[in-house]
């Protein structure tokens, strides 16, 4: 099931050459940073791309650890990240796609004369050959 926040606890790791943080409850969600802040900010944008895959996928998303449960050495810390899932979905829902397209250089010219926003065409062409321009009843 879908929900609108995770918080999922973090283990950040401080060595020599930066921070690695990782989620013991998400295998393969790590990230790194050079300063907290960073670490901090990654771990926010590994923490909500990884769920929002797993949410894609139909995978079981799993219960947070409670931190009390998580063991940690001496160079590192427990920190909780907290992500907003209606603004990554949203993001990455509506991010521009690059699309390579031909069309005959004769309409390109005249497009480009009368400052044809390709984009924009394209993406009306689109919504209205599937459909999705038409209000419902």
């Amino acid at each position: 099931m879908k929900k609108d926040k995770y918080i999922y606890p973090a283990i950040f790791s401080f060595d020599d050459d930066g921070i690695s943080v990782e989620f013991p409850d998400l295998p393969g969600c790590l990230t790194c940073g050079d300063t907290e802040n960073e670490a901090i900010r990654m771990a926010k944008d590994a923490l909500g791309l990884h769920l929002y895959g797993m949410e894609r996928d139909n995978d079981n998303i799993p219960i947070p650890s409670s931190i009390s449960e998580l063991h940690t050495e001496s160079n590192q810390a427990v920190i909780l990240v907290e992500v907003w899932m209606p603004i990554i979905r949203d993001e990455i829902e509506n991010r521009a796609i690059k699309k390579t397209l031909t069309i005959p250089k004769w309409l390109n010219d005249i497009a480009e004369i009368n400052k044809v926003n390709f984009s924009h065409v394209l993406q009306s062409a689109l919504k209205e050959h599937l459909g999705l321009n038409k209000q419902p009843n």
